[in-house]
């Protein structure tokens, strides 16, 4: 079984997930934005024990904090995809200009594509590449439970914004309409920032991209 706690960090309020494995205790951190110390002591409250970071993409309130976790925890970095290595690279100018602490571009120990799969313990998730926000912009899937972590691709009642360098409006509705709703009505979905919802209320109600949008 997997479980899935979320951890609010930095000014914009992301999302970042704890994952893990109820068989194993092995768990995985979704976009360490910030607040090292937060989401370090949701690790401790769990009993978990942390084995990789995975990154959904690159822009800095997701992946900020991923190099001085990864150091302290002695872990490998899962994620983006490779597309998203400008974003990554250009997080300590990003710093500057949003006032965040300094942060450390770093380079993931696996770039991710689409069909492949990543591991928490025992359990497996699918890897959707999912472009639109950022080019190499991925979403989680655990099909088990039900359970896709997107990310800034989907929200509660909206979309992800296209207006950043090398966004694109129609590549993020194909994803959602193509890739993630299929996946079925009854997924819940934690996105990168506001309240989980599910692919069948988006469809069913969603402004931008719902079935009467």
């Amino acid at each position: 079984m997997l479980h899935c706690r979320t951890i609010p960090v930095t000014p914009f309020e992301q999302n970042c997930s704890l994952l893990w494995c109820d068989a194993t205790g092995r768990a995985a951190v979704v976009d360490p934005g910030g607040d090292l110390e937060r989401i370090l002591a949701a690790v401790r409250e769990e009993g978990v024990q942390v084995e990789k970071i995975l990154i959904t993409h690159g822009h800095i309130d997701h992946a900020g904090g991923t190099a001085v976790l990864a150091r302290r925890l002695a872990v490998p970095v899962e994620g983006p995809q490779r597309e998203d290595r400008f974003w990554i690279a250009g997080m300590p100018q990003q710093s500057k200009m949003f006032g965040f602490p300094d942060v450390e571009a770093f380079e993931p120990d696996r770039w991710l594509e689409d069909g492949d799969t990543v591991t928490v313990g025992k359990e497996t998730l699918q890897v959707i590449h999912t472009p639109g926000h950022t080019p190499g912009h991925v979403v989680f899937f655990h099909a088990p439970s039900r359970l896709a972590i997107v990310g800034d691709v989907l929200f509660a009642g909206s979309i992800g914004r296209t207006d950043f360098p090398r966004g694109d409006y129609d590549a993020l509705i194909a994803s959602i309409r193509e890739k993630l709703f299929p996946l079925g009505d009854d997924v819940t979905f934690v996105p990168g920032h506001g309240p989980r919802s599910t692919f069948g209320d988006e469809r069913a109600g969603n402004p931008y991209v719902g079935d009467y949008a």
